[in-house]
């Protein structure tokens, strides 16, 4: 795993990330490249498949799907697995679900608390 500086790298190695153009402080394209990673093409179609899994990367998935479509959500979540699978490799250890689960729970907070602010608002403005 040396062979990369990080798991940034290897995820772009993977053709995981968009190929931002930017000009003028502007961004005038953000479409991937058009290189043929079979890894990265791989990782892509495990995630898009994560659409029915009950886990906290499947939920992730659900989440960008929403938000960014179904072609973004599989690039976003195959990122997310790059990085898993750099980190369990680089450091030789087992995946920490655990902290997913955090993750999750924190972002179904925050999204209480912003469903709660957007509700009291309605109420003053009715």
């Amino acid at each position: 795993m040396t062979k990369w500086k990080s798991a940034k790298h290897f995820a772009a190695w993977l053709n995981l990330v968009p190929n931002t153009k930017i000009t003028g402080g502007k961004i005038v394209s953000s479409k991937m490249q058009k290189k043929k990673n079979k890894a990265g093409q791989i990782l892509r179609q495990g995630a898009s498949c994560l659409s029915a899994n009950k886990t906290p990367i499947g939920d992730s998935y659900r989440q960008m799907k929403a938000r960014l479509g179904g072609k973004g959500a599989a690039i976003t979540t195959g990122h997310k697995l790059a990085r898993i699978i750099y980190t369990m490799l680089l450091k030789n250890t087992e995946c920490n679900i655990e902290l997913i689960i955090d993750n999750q729970e924190k972002y179904r907070e925050e999204k209480i608390k912003r469903l709660e602010k957007q509700l009291n608002k309605l109420k003053l403005a009715s």
